[in-house]
């Protein structure tokens, strides 16, 4: 989260003089009376939040005459549903008044830790700037430690944009409308089935049952309502799940989908345009979802965001782009009971699904940060076909000038988004040699790192997704760094492992009851290709199986380093790790992406109480160029023995010291969440790592 003043002279350089001012989302609370009128975002917040909001005096009204414990138990969404792009910086643009001057916390596009949204006793209108780190555009706002009352008059979230050429959309659907039939008897059968497409299914509680006493979806039923024939869900009252209070309901008892016509209109990256007409027989909240080309079969939680149903014919329209976690959508969902549970008839016509026209193939966009040389999208270079293989050089020779010293390969062409969205990386690290053929795999903002800055020529073979870098002039490639082992010698005292644990079928305790991790300095995508060195030995043998990370603790995939067999004899480990895909980007907790930082061990493989020493650590990338953890120091280790949290290792030097006794009013954890003043183990505060026993 950055200051604006502090990028506004960045993003004019970026952009240049045709940047122009884009509003993603703007909410004005004079428009509303009643806060059932408000189109929060999302699951729009929590009970003990929305039971001290109103809409006062054209503003939206705080009121809280105590806190709430934890804090973080009153907390909403004010504004959002962004289709927020990675990379991208956001301004929140706010007018607000407080009766006490405090900052509230909040949290927005995926960032971590929180910032403070400030609160005054005289109006203020202000702008807080967020870079999107995933898809995800809500602002959410903690404020269960505000006591007193405060207004806001408006919120807006823009970003800075430069024009970009048109672009033309094609539309998919065949039957949006409903004024046709599905199975017309005055056209003929093979003609419907070439040029007829079932684009719109439902989901009735308790019709169309199944023998496991379920109900299934069928071609979404066309009536005539106010003189158009439109799709109809007769939505039935729906359950509450069990050991529910009555307010939740299971949301997806009765449902509606939007199919594409083929899985090419959701693939990850692509945009598409969504437009409909829509009203219910009484105002009903519903949220939406990707599912694979069965409806019901669930992708992802998040589509084209929550849709506000009212009694009268509304229009919604948006254009949205495929998230890395929606692989192999179909179908958009509508969940049509996430708020009530009464009966309720939801009405939808006039479905129009339009997927951006680019140009297909292979192209080649180019930077040189250090010359002021950024990337031109519109104008990527197109690869071209020679003897079978596709080639492009980026640079001009004989002009230092356009030295470039990293690249953007993409499959499409003709918007910035799709194009950053739609990119190859390859497996491995890139070497300037005609042999030196590396596989590449498809990724999203994948910027490829030359070995240096100059004139380049790549080479990619598709049929078998294999590409090569050659240097024809430039600078000279960077040389490997002087690395050595970082010496200090962690010793785990591991505990025996919980065999009375009764969370599992036999208590049988688990392999993780114990762990050691080693903390890269930054994440790291998949396809980095790295070395890892250390000595090992424990009291008595034993296996650690080992994971992959991001924060020690949040684990994404089960695979990093394999194995490690220890003895009572000190043992040299060194192997080559490549991060794997599922690393780059996974849905991991809370659906935030998650790249691998840590490499996890797993020290109770085994029953008994063992004690584990590990020393002379080396994690670098396979060329050499970087050390991805310190040389010396204890802070790129943590350990976790039986019932504790994961701790900064201690290694003499003093670690109590920077135990912190303060109370601060934003501690979290090393997975990035908000935590209590009685948590112990590692906490961040203020940006500073501390360690509170």
């Amino acid at each position: 989260m950055r200051k604006f003043f502090t990028l506004f002279a960045l993003l004019t350089c970026f952009l240049g003089a045709s940047a122009k001012e884009v509003v993603d989302a703007e909410v004005d609370f004079s428009k509303y009376t009643d806060i059932s009128e408000v189109p929060f975002p999302s699951w729009r917040g929590s009970e003990s939040a929305f039971a001290r909001l109103s809409i006062q005096d054209g503003c939206l009204h705080f009121h809280s005459e105590e806190a709430t414990d934890p804090t973080w138990d009153c907390q909403f969404f004010p504004i959002g549903g962004v289709d927020a792009e990675v990379g991208i910086v956001y301004t929140l643009h706010f007018k607000i008044k407080g009766s006490v001057a405090q900052n509230v916390s909040m949290l927005g596009f995926g960032q971590t830790p929180y910032d403070q949204f400030p609160i005054t006793t005289d109006w203020v209108e202000g702008t807080v700037d967020y870079e999107a780190a995933n898809n995800d555009g809500n602002i959410l706002m903690q404020c269960g430690g505000y006591i007193g009352d405060w207004d806001i008059a408006y919120l807006k979230i823009t970003h800075e944009a430069k024009e970009e050429r048109p672009v033309e959309w094609l539309e998919q659907l065949t039957n949006g409308d409903a004024e046709q039939d599905w199975a017309d008897p005055n056209i003929r059968w093979n003609d419907q089935e070439k040029n007829f497409t079932i684009c719109a299914w439902g989901k009735e509680k308790g019709r169309n049952m199944n023998e496991n006493d379920g109900w299934d979806p069928f071609p979404c039923d066309i009536e005539t309502v106010d003189g158009n024939r439109v799709f109809v869900v007769h939505g039935q009252v729906a359950d509450s799940p069990a050991g529910a209070d009555g307010a939740d309901v299971s949301s997806w008892d009765n449902q509606f989908w939007i199919q594409a016509p083929n899985s090419k209109v959701f693939k990850v990256g692509n945009q598409f345009k969504l437009h409909f007409r829509y009203k219910a027989s009484e105002a009903a909240t519903t949220n939406t979802q990707f599912h694979h080309q069965n409806p019901s079969d669930y992708v992802h939680w998040q589509a084209v965001g929550d849709v506000n149903f009212t009694t009268e014919w509304q229009d919604f329209d948006g254009v949205f782009t495929v998230p890395d976690a929606a692989t192999d959508a179909w179908s958009i969902a509508f969940n049509l009971n996430p708020q009530n549970k009464n009966a309720v008839n939801f009405y939808i016509d006039d479905i129009s699904l339009s997927l951006m026209k680019l140009d297909e193939g292979l192209f080649v966009a180019s930077s040189n940060p250090e010359k002021g040389i950024e990337y031109d999208f519109d104008n990527a270079a197109p690869f071209t076909s020679e003897d079978g293989l596709m080639v492009a050089t980026v640079g001009t020779q004989g002009k230092p000038n356009t030295w470039v010293s990293e690249v953007m390969i993409s499959t499409v062409r003709g918007n910035d988004r799709a194009f950053k969205s739609s990119t190859i990386k390859p497996v491995g690290t890139i070497e300037n040699s005609p042999e030196a053929w590396l596989d590449y795999t498809e990724g999203s903002n994948v910027k490829i790192k030359l070995p240096a800055a100059g004139v380049w020529t790549i080479t990619i073979v598709p049929d078998y997704k294999q590409i090569n870098f050659i240097k024809l002039e430039g600078e000279e490639d960077k040389a490997p760094l002087e690395i050595n082992p970082n010496p200090t010698h962690v010793t785990i005292n591991a505990l025996e492992r919980d065999f009375t644990n009764a969370e599992q079928e036999g208590g049988t305790g688990q392999a993780w009851d114990n762990q050691f991790w080693i903390l890269a300095n930054r994440p790291l995508s998949a396809g980095e290709t790295t070395i890892v060195q250390f000595k090992y030995k424990s009291a008595i043998p034993a296996k650690a199986s080992t994971q992959s990370h991001e924060q020690p603790g949040n684990y994404i995939h089960w695979a990093a380093i394999g194995d490690v067999n220890f003895t009572e004899e000190w043992q040299d480990f060194e192997t080559t790790f490549t991060v794997p895909s599922e690393c780059d980007g996974t849905m991991a907790d809370g659906g935030f992406l998650k790249n691998l930082q840590s490499i996890a061990f797993n020290l109770s493989e085994i029953k008994d109480a063992n004690t584990y020493e590990l020393k002379d650590f080396v994690w670098k990338l396979e060329d050499g160029t970087e050390s991805l953890i310190n040389q010396t120091g204890a802070q790129n280790f943590i350990v976790k023995v039986l019932g504790g949290t994961p701790e900064m290792f201690d290694d003499g030097t003093g670690i109590s010291n920077v135990v912190s006794n303060k109370v601060a009013t934003e501690t979290y954890n090393l997975s990035g969440q908000r935590v209590s003043k009685d948590y112990k183990g590692i906490v961040v505060t203020n940006g500073k790592k501390y360690i509170v026993k």
